[in-house]
């Protein structure tokens, strides 16, 4: 059979789903979907976690074993998500300029 047999469209999703991509993007950390994996090594710090988790809202399984090494890294990213920067627009050409010459924008600073 050649590749000019098939009649019909070509599923590209599985491509994305196979590299690694994110199909499922809407599905975010600390959701009952997707919880958030912690490992504490002792009890006291098991509750600070929990403090923690409940102060956020965050859904969190909190595992207790003293062989393995702390690792908190999912849920510091989810409490640490950097901010959405916005930058002031420029203003137009025939606008008036920003630094306060009462020129127009396009014969002074532009």
């Amino acid at each position: 059979m050649s590749k000019f047999f098939f009649k019909g469209r070509i599923d590209v999703m599985q491509n994305h789903a196979q590299s690694g991509y994110n199909v499922n993007r809407h599905v975010k950390a600390g959701t009952e979907e997707a919880p958030v994996t912690v490992v504490v090594n002792t009890e006291a710090r098991k509750a600070e976690i929990e403090a923690i988790v409940a102060e956020h809202a965050i859904v969190a399984h909190i595992v207790v074993d003293a062989s393995q090494e702390e690792n908190t890294v999912e849920l510091d990213t989810v409490l640490n998500k950097p901010a959405t920067i916005t930058f002031d627009k420029t203003p137009n050409r025939n606008d008036p300029c920003l630094c306060g010459s009462g020129k127009k924008y396009k014969k002074c600073c532009g």
